[in-house]
C-alpha cells in the first residue's frame, strides 16, 4: 500500500529525540479529497504540537477553524479529523479548569452507558469482521485447550452481552463425548446489566441441553477484594478471557491483575489486544501521532463498505471509535503506564500457546466468507493478525500457566 507523507517540525520539549517527525498516512485515505485532506491533517497535527506545549489559546483558535472544515458526515479523512478535534477540544477544556487531564477512568459505567455501547459494539460486528475475529479466534483456541475436559469454568473479564459464548457452546456441545458443566463467571459494570446476559446465555444453553451456570461480578478485575470469588473447582478446566480496548478501563490495577491470573493457574488465557503500543505515561504527541494513524484506518475500512450516510458507520463512529479516540488522546496520560502484556504474562509464569494450525485456518476461513475486502490475516509467532491493507488493527494470542523450575 502506498503511503502519503506529512513532515511537521515537533517541539523539543515534547519529543526531544526528534526535531522532525515524518508522518505517513494510507494513500488511499487521501486520495479522493487530495489538498483538502492534506490540508486537515495538517492543521490537526499543528493543534495537537501546541497542545502538547500549553499553547491552549492558539490550539482553541485552530480548532475553531477545524470544526468550520470538517464533519463526521463526510469524508473518511473528514470524519476522522473532526472526532480528534473534538477530543483535544476536550482536553483543552480539561486543562484550563483543572490544569491537568484525567486518566482513563476507572469509574464504572452507568446502566444508560453500558446499553448505548453494547448496541454499538452488535452494529460494529454487523459492519467490520473485527469483533468476530476476536470471538472466533478465542473459541478456536479454547475448544482445543478444552479436549478431554468435561467440566469448564470461563472467566470473562468483560462479558458484556455474553455475544461470544453461544458459538462457543454450540461447538461445545457437537463433542462426542459431553461436557458434564459448563461455568462462566463475568466481570461487569452493571448487576443488571449482568443479570440479563446470564438468563440470556443459561436460555441458549438450555436449548442445547448444557449443564450451565453464571456467576455475575459488578467491577472489575484488578480492584477485585476478594479473589476467592473466582474459586476453582476441583476437576474443572478454567479459562480467562481477556478483550482489551479502550471504551473504558477493563482491569483497574494492572499489577493486581497479573498476581490474580497468577495464583488462578488457569488452563489457558486468550487475550485480543489493539494494535497500539502507546504509553499513557510518555510522550503525548506521540501518542496522538500513533492513534491518528490507527484510527485513520478504522475509519478508511468502514467508508471502504459503508457510504457517507449510513446511519450504522455513523453510530460505530461516534459512540465506539470517537469514544475511544477521546479516552486516548483526552484523558490519556498521567498515573497509568500501559503494560506490555506479553512480557508481563511471561515474568509472572505463562508461556505462548501457538494459534497456528487450526485457529489460523478457521480465522482465514472466516475472513473468506465475509463480504468485507481489504482485510488481512498474518500469523506471526504463534499469534494472529488481522489488519486493514498493510496496518495490524488486532492482535489475538493465547496463553498457558507454566509453574516456575
Amino acid at each position: 500500500m502506498t503511503t502519503k507523507r506529512i513532515d511537521r517540525d515537533l517541539p523539543s520539549s515534547d519529543d526531544p529525540s526528534s526535531a522532525k517527525r515524518r508522518i505517513e498516512f494510507p494513500e488511499e485515505t487521501l486520495e479522493n479529497d487530495g489538498a483538502a485532506a492534506i490540508k486537515l491533517l495538517s492543521l490537526l497535527l499543528q493543534c495537537a504540537e501546541y497542545v502538547a506545549t500549553d499553547h491552549l489559546r492558539e490550539a482553541s483558535t485552530l480548532l475553531s477553524e477545524i470544526s468550520e472544515i470538517c464533519s463526521p458526515f463526510g469524508s473518511s479523512p473528514e470524519r476522522v479529523v473532526a472526532y480528534f478535534a473534538q477530543a483535544l477540544q476536550t482536553r483543552v477544556i480539561s486543562s484550563y479548569l483543572s490544569g491537568a487531564c484525567s486518566p482513563l477512568s476507572e469509574k464504572p459505567l452507568t446502566v444508560v452507558q453500558s446499553q448505548k455501547i453494547f448496541s454499538a459494539l452488535q452494529t460494529y460486528n454487523s459492519v467490520s469482521p473485527l469483533i468476530k475475529f476476536s470471538h472466533f479466534t478465542a473459541n478456536q483456541a479454547i475448544f482445543q485447550a478444552l479436549d478431554g475436559e468435561d467440566s469448564v469454568h470461563i472467566i470473562d473479564l468483560d462479558v458484556m452481552q455474553g455475544l461470544q459464548w453461544p458459538a462457543l457452546f454450540h461447538i461445545l456441545a457437537s463433542r462426542p463425548r459431553k461436557l458434564r458443566s459448563i461455568r462462566i463467571t463475568g466481570f461487569g459494570s452493571s448487576s443488571d446489566l449482568l443479570a440479563s446476559t446470564g438468563r440470556r446465555l443459561a436460555d441458549f444453553a438450555s436449548s442445547l441441553n448444557l449443564s450451565f451456570e453464571f456467576h455475575p461480578i459488578e467491577g472489575i478485575i484488578g480492584n477485585l477484594i476478594d479473589p476467592s470469588q473466582l474459586a476453582t473447582r476441583q476437576g474443572e478446566a478454567v479459562v480467562v478471557h481477556w478483550m482489551q480496548h479502550r471504551l473504558y478501563d477493563v482491569t483497574g490495577n494492572n499489577l493486581e491483575t497479573l498476581e490474580i491470573l497468577r495464583r488462578l493457574k488457569p488452563n489457558l488465557i486468550t487475550v485480543v489486544e489493539q494494535e497500539l503500543s502507546y504509553d499513557d505515561g510518555g510522550s503525548f504527541l506521540g501518542r496522538f501521532v500513533e492513534a491518528l494513524h490507527y484510527y485513520s484506518a478504522l475509519f478508511d475500512a468502514l467508508g471502504d463498505g459503508l457510504g457517507e450516510e449510513s446511519g450504522e458507520r455513523f453510530t460505530v463512529e461516534q459512540i465506539v471509535l470517537g469514544t475511544e479516540i477521546r479516552n486516548i488522546v483526552a484523558h490519556g496520560g498521567g498515573r497509568r503506564k500501559r503494560m506490555k502484556w506479553k512480557e508481563e504474562l511471561s515474568r509472572v509464569g505463562f508461556r505462548p500457546v501457538s494459534l497456528r494450525g487450526n485457529p489460523a485456518t478457521q480465522a482465514g476461513l472466516l475472513l473468506g466468507m465475509l463480504p468485507w475486502n481489504g482485510y488481512t490475516l498474518v500469523e506471526e509467532n504463534g499469534t494472529l493478525r488481522l489488519g486493514w491493507k498493510d496496518l495490524s488493527l488486532l492482535t489475538a494470542s493465547a496463553w498457558k500457566s507454566q509453574p516456575f523450575d
